[in-house]
């Protein structure tokens, strides 16, 4: 089955009644877990943007501190995961600040992780790759954001090579 285009979908929810609207929701929520949490998202959770961030901080926290440090393998696993889960919540608000803090709460947890992130070249990578997206998110935001979140960045900049700051 081929699905249909986002205009078509439009018009056609444009011909639909509140009570059809309730029960295409609520077929939808069912259907998936990720329609289940962003409807629990657009219904619980924007309003209060800034609980939502805190919410998900926490949720990194605990992530971090069950992270498997068995092997190296399961080690950049686990931090793999952290950071698709977050990039997961992060779609669900489509706000770019929401974005640029949560990225950048990931890094310097990142940063602060034993064993430290600097013996393993792919998630240094990852890393750098974090702080490269969040520099090009924060140079589209006010300037005034730009440089609040620019201070930031600085901190998380290795200030010599191989150790803690770099980027």
């Amino acid at each position: 089955m081929k699905p249909s285009t986002i205009k078509e979908l439009s018009q056609e929810l444009h011909l639909r009644n509140p009570k059809e609207w309730l029960e295409l929701c609520l077929r939808l929520a069912k259907f998936r877990k990720e329609n289940k949490e962003l409807l629990s998202y657009i219904l619980f959770e924007s309003p209060d943007e800034a609980s939502y961030i805190e919410n998900i901080k926490r949720e990194m926290d605990l992530q971090f501190e069950q992270i498997n440090r068995k092997s190296h393998g399961f080690f950049k696993k686990s931090i793999r995961k952290i950071l698709l889960s977050t990039r997961k919540s992060i779609r669900y608000s489509q706000k770019k600040q929401t974005e640029i803090d949560l990225l950048i709460y990931f890094c310097k947890k990142l940063r602060k992780i034993s064993p430290s992130i600097k013996k393993h070249t792919a998630l240094l990578n990852l890393y750098n790759k974090q702080i490269s997206d969040i520099r090009k998110k924060v140079s589209l935001l006010h300037e005034d954001l730009q440089y609040d979140y620019g201070k930031e960045l600085d901190e998380l900049r290795f200030t010599e090579a191989g150790s803690p700051g770099f980027c």
